[in-house]
């Protein structure tokens, strides 16, 4: 099985994950969030809707693929949580900025 390697900032979010505090040291201070129909933009909005979310869902993503498409690092991963239709695999769509995520968009 190939590891898979990601770039550093998309590696510190998914290792990240359950810990808001350290996921907001991923992003830029500007940076914006798209997830599930809602856009967070900032660091503190960011960090409020991951701790919201990682307590009603406890979701685990298991990164599996990493693709580069118009300057964003698009990253497949499969998603396990308490919410229906678990597990899902969803699409993270990265931009990198100064060594930081700038933007983030998660799809199914």
């Amino acid at each position: 099985m190939d590891i898979l390697t990601l770039p550093e900032p998309i590696a510190a979010y998914f290792a990240a994950e359950h810990n808001p505090e350290s996921l907001a040291y991923c992003f830029t201070g500007q940076a914006v969030m798209k997830d599930d129909g809602h856009t967070y933009t900032g660091v503190e909005a960011i960090k409020a809707f991951m701790t919201a979310a990682s307590a009603k869902y406890s979701a685990t993503a298991v990164p599996f693929a990493l693709a580069r498409e118009d300057g964003f690092q698009v990253v497949r991963a499969q998603v396990t949580g308490n919410f229906p239709g678990s597990p899902v695999d969803l699409s993270y769509r990265f931009r990198l900025e100064r060594g930081l995520i700038a933007s983030l968009e998660i799809t199914a």
